[in-house]
């Protein structure tokens, strides 16, 4: 697919994408005139680089992690780290990834209880009036 229709697929634009190769975290195949194409893994791809971007990671960091998340995915080994890596960047980023898990969790929780309540009342009313 070219990317317009990349673009169209993920709602990023088209411009993004460029740059998302220009970093080297999105690869595309080039054809013989130039033209950008991408298979449909790509599409995956980009919404998972969205969604470390929301997270908070840098595309540098991304462009580190992606190859132990396509390890994963692959359930495979992932890549060795390179001996003196400052990893400090991504520890912090899970350690804020984490907190919001919580906050999220808690959150999830509250919002159920709050809605089995309004059903048990909406439920006990009808009873009531029936």
């Amino acid at each position: 697919m070219k990317i317009g229709d990349l673009a169209a697929k993920t709602g990023v634009a088209p411009r993004l994408l460029r740059y998302y190769e220009e970093v080297g975290i999105l690869h595309p195949f080039r054809s013989s005139n130039g033209y950008r194409s991408y298979g449909e893994p790509a599409i995956d791809r980009v919404l998972q680089i969205r969604e470390l971007l929301e997270a908070g990671l840098t595309t540098e960091m991304i462009r580190e992690v992606l190859p132990c998340l396509d390890a994963a995915k692959e359930e495979a080994q992932p890549p060795v780290c390179p001996a003196g890596k400052d990893l400090d960047g991504l520890r912090r980023q899970l350690s804020s990834i984490e907190r919001r898990i919580d906050v999220l969790q808690r959150n999830r929780s509250a919002i159920e209880t709050y809605l089995r309540a309004c059903e048990d009342a909406t439920a006990a009313a009808a009873t009531a009036a029936g």
